[in-house]
């Protein structure tokens, strides 16, 4: 006879159907919000086959463990706990891969979205006539006052206008997070998905080999009432970053583009530096250069962790340790740096342009040093 269940693992569990509609939730730090979303998507998805995957990056605050609580009673519920890697892009393509749905829907974890679209844009899909469902807060009928703050409007309106410069389609929130699309379509559009950044529909949509049949289906924006915004300036930058991968086709990585954008702004800060030091300092050029030139790797290395690594940033300890790996190893090419400098303002050659070549070369050595040792994931 069968010995009976123990009650450790005897649970009650929802019974499951195969889903027509995977919604995945890229999330950090959202524990207080995952139970409320749960319960809307249920009352919102009511007669519709669905699951939910909450694709979480190792947050502090428990939210893994708060999905996985939910999880043991209701099988329409998963959890992907991502460790040594962030960003929302990449957490939106492994849950959307992870689907043997249909259709994948990307609805924030905040409660800002209105998931009582969903049903709307599911049906649009599946009516065939569309291959992508936005929701959209510009478009009649939506409205976008839960960004609250007057700077938080001005970064989403500025990101919007440049995006729109550059999409093959008319979309009146290419910013927004909360869309709808085939599974299929998703799939064949991945590979040449960057993965970087926190705006994927912008990469969705431009990574199409064809204009895509889009509808936006307007909604409420909601006030965030748990939790902490992820939008800040470094996201627009970031999704500049996007624009100018996409311009070029793919040919520079946006790691590059990015490292490459930092670079330009540290060769600024080098040749300010280099200018005090030699007009106001009194020093020669060469301890002038060596100044401007370690002021220069500090200013790289905290741009470059804030924006380029922003998925693999280093805090605390790996701050410091980072820090000092950078400091050390790029010594060499600042050894390599001043000496050429030095060469160069030896035979007659300008100040700025000696220092500006120098630091060039600081420049590529520092990217290839952070990509192999600095800001590895562990």
């Amino acid at each position: 006879m069968p010995q009976s269940a123990s009650p450790l693992i005897d649970i009650p569990i929802v019974a499951r159907h195969a889903p027509v509609l995977t919604v995945v939730v890229p999330c950090y730090n959202e524990r207080p919000n995952v139970a409320p979303l749960i319960a809307r998507l249920d009352a919102a998805l009511y007669g519709i086959p669905w699951e939910v995957v909450y694709v979480d990056d190792n947050s502090p605050d428990g939210t893994a463990a708060e999905v996985r609580r939910i999880a043991q009673t209701d099988a329409r519920v998963r959890c992907i706990r991502r460790i040594g890697r962030r960003g929302l892009s990449s957490a939106v393509i492994e849950g959307a891969l992870s689907s043997s749905a249909p259709f994948v829907a990307v609805i924030d974890g905040d409660l800002q979205h209105d998931e009582t679209k969903l049903p709307d844009m599911l049906a649009a899909l599946q009516s065939g006539q569309y291959d992508l469902a936005v929701g959209s807060r510009h478009s009649a009928g939506g409205d976008d006052a839960g960004l609250g703050t007057r700077w938080r409007h001005i970064l989403s309106h500025g990101g919007i206008r440049l995006a729109q410069y550059f999409l093959p389609i008319r979309l009146s929130d290419p910013m927004s997070g909360f869309f709808m699309l085939p599974r299929p379509l998703f799939e064949s559009l991945a590979g040449n998905l960057t993965g970087q950044g926190f705006k994927i529909l912008l990469d969705l949509v431009l990574s199409a080999p064809a204009p895509l049949r889009v509808i936006e289906i307007p909604f409420m924006f909601h006030e965030r009432t748990a939790g902490e915004s992820k939008l800040d300036a470094l996201v627009l930058v970031q999704f500049a970053g996007l624009l100018l991968d996409k311009v070029f086709g793919g040919l520079l990585p946006l790691r590059f583009l990015s490292f490459g954008l930092v670079g330009a702004l540290g060769v600024l800060v080098h040749l300010a530096v280099l200018s005090v030091m030699l007009k106001l300092g009194g020093l020669d050029f060469e301890p002038a250069q060596a100044v401007a030139t370690g002021v220069a790797m500090v200013f790289n290395f905290q741009l470059n962790n804030e924006i380029t690594y922003r998925d693999q940033r280093l805090r605390g300890p790996r701050l410091w340790r980072g820090l000092l790996l950078f400091m050390l190893v790029c010594g060499i090419g600042a050894v390599t740096n001043v000496g050429i400098a030095k060469i160069l303002y030896d035979t007659n050659t300008s100040w700025s342009l000696a220092g500006a070549i120098g630091a060039m070369i600081g420049v590529v050595w520092n990217y290839a040093v952070s990509a192999t040792l600095v800001w590895r994931s562990r």
